[in-house]
């Protein structure tokens, strides 16, 4: 068995806090990381830490570009166990993916949809939560995800571990006797 890793953030910025005040939800982005210290962590996102309206596929990090310029976010992370298989899938989808990412854009129309409760979904767009439901899904992982999918509805998911809440520049920093807070 592996561990997979699925990290809801909230920078404070702008969009953000647009995405928090429709949802009501504490969280309102979501990343998926393939190891424990979340050098591989995935997700759609801002391409530029400066400018929210250039966004795509992007491989995110917590000492660097967006993390880093919201000192203050806040994260809950939790850790999945999958199969060697399930794992090798998503290595592959996220593989091909950063070789055509010029081919993948934003689905800026379909997150603010979900305000309305309403899916527009576009080839090859995705907001967060879309791509990481595509990636658990596609990767064969059973989760009982609705159709219009926020970040929040990953909280709940059965046999999902919460390792970490507090500031996600502090992750990394913290003591392994205070993981399962």
């Amino acid at each position: 068995m592996k561990k997979i890793y699925i990290i809801l953030t909230h920078t404070g910025t702008v969009l953000s806090n647009i995405v928090k005040y429709y949802t009501k939800y504490e969280y309102s982005h979501i990343s998926i990381a393939l190891d424990e210290q979340l050098n591989t962590m995935y997700s759609f996102g801002r391409l530029n830490p400066y400018n929210p309206f250039w966004a795509g596929f992007v491989h995110e990090y917590i000492d660097k570009g967006t993390f880093k310029r919201f000192k203050n976010t806040k994260t809950e992370i939790y850790s999945l166990e999958v199969t060697e298989k399930q794992y090798t899938n998503i290595e592959n989808l996220i593989q091909k993916m950063k070789e055509h990412r010029k081919k993948y854009k934003f689905n800026i129309i379909g997150l603010f949809a979900v305000s309305i409760n309403k899916k527009i979904k576009t080839k090859n767009s995705f907001y967060c939560a879309e791509f990481v439901k595509y990636v658990v899904e596609n990767a064969g992982i059973q989760m009982e995800l609705p159709e219009i999918i926020k970040p929040q509805d990953f909280r709940n998911q059965k046999n999902l571990e919460k390792i970490y809440t507090g500031l996600l520049r502090n992750y990394n920093r913290r003591e392994k006797t205070c993981l399962n807070q």
